[in-house]
């Protein structure tokens, strides 16, 4: 858990997620040498903050978003969400500007309307998240920004042995999107990748359940085209890896700008289920973290 525990640390709102991206190629220089397959690593200006791993003769992609929720400073002690933050007051948020490292508290008024409080003004325009509490329980993991990091933190699991395919590291998602485009060009333009897997989380409800595997999503607020979720729900089954099957009418994910790109790529939502969606106390089973590991696994080398 500590790799999970690191990521879920960094601060890394939408439209800032340079961070990661540094976190993660530290960490892969250091690791690569124990993986099975040596990946190509594809950064630069024109992908923006995004990272992309490329192992071997790619046939399918994994989507991953790096960014979280959270906070903008306005003015005169305002602030303003970035995608759709749940806490409540005296959420302790933490962030950095020309000044120095912050440690302030949310404040809701009777409008709902987010402040902070602080001993001095904060420079307008920086970002503030969450401040990170990693718990551990006999079967549990809470903490804040599990969606997306045990996202990102499959896909680095599955990098150890990974032979052939594409770990793709996007952005913005939590705001709208808006990186996955530009991001399919290449995969489809360099690899003709035709296919792709959404790490990300999912919520608890009526027909999700923790410790119960993890969720196929058939659709969300988005439909994937059924032939194609099809044949991963066949390959789950055959896998003996626990499983659900989710059908929600919203919610979306990077999913949603693979769809909607100029590429005939087919994608499939895998990831576990949480609950406490966007707060400070995320909530996820660690059976379902294993599954997910595992059948993203069979997933990439059977597609």
């Amino acid at each position: 858990m500590k790799l999970l525990k690191d990521l879920c640390a960094v601060h890394a709102p939408s439209g800032d997620e340079a961070p990661m991206k540094e976190f993660l190629l530290s960490y892969i220089s250091k690791q690569q040498k124990t993986w099975k397959v040596k990946p190509e690593l594809i950064h630069g200006p024109e992908f923006q903050d995004c990272l992309i791993l490329a192992f071997g003769n790619p046939r399918t992609a994994i989507f991953a978003h790096m960014d979280s929720i959270g906070f903008t400073v306005r003015y005169d002690n305002q602030l303003v969400p970035i995608g759709g933050p749940d806490a409540d007051t005296g959420t302790l948020l933490v962030g950095e500007d020309s000044l120095g490292p912050i440690e302030c508290k949310l404040v809701l008024n009777e409008e709902g309307r987010a402040f902070y409080e602080f001993g001095r003004a904060i420079d307008r325009g920086t970002g503030l998240t969450y401040k990170c509490n990693f718990r551990q329980h006999d079967d549990m993991v809470t903490t804040c920004y599990l969606d997306n990091r045990l996202g990102v933190y499959n896909a680095l699991k599955v990098a150890e042995t990974l032979e052939h395919g594409v770990i793709v590291f996007s952005a913005w998602e939590e705001h709208g999107g808006g990186s996955v485009q530009y991001l399919t060009k290449y995969l489809y333009e360099r690899w003709q990748i035709k296919q792709a897997l959404v790490s990300d989380i999912t919520w608890v409800t009526d027909g999700v359940h923790h410790g119960k595997g993890v969720v196929v999503s058939m659709r969300d607020k988005n439909i994937p085209r059924k032939s194609y979720v099809d044949r991963i729900i066949a390959i789950s089954q055959s896998s003996g890896v626990p499983f659900q099957l989710e059908v929600e009418g919203s919610g979306s994910s990077d999913g949603r700008d693979v769809q909607i790109s100029p590429y005939p790529i087919d994608w499939c939502f895998v990831g576990a289920p949480e609950s406490n969606v966007h707060s400070p106390n995320e909530t996820v089973h660690k059976d379902d973290i294993t599954a997910m590991v595992s059948l993203y696994e069979v997933l990439m080398a059977e597609l």
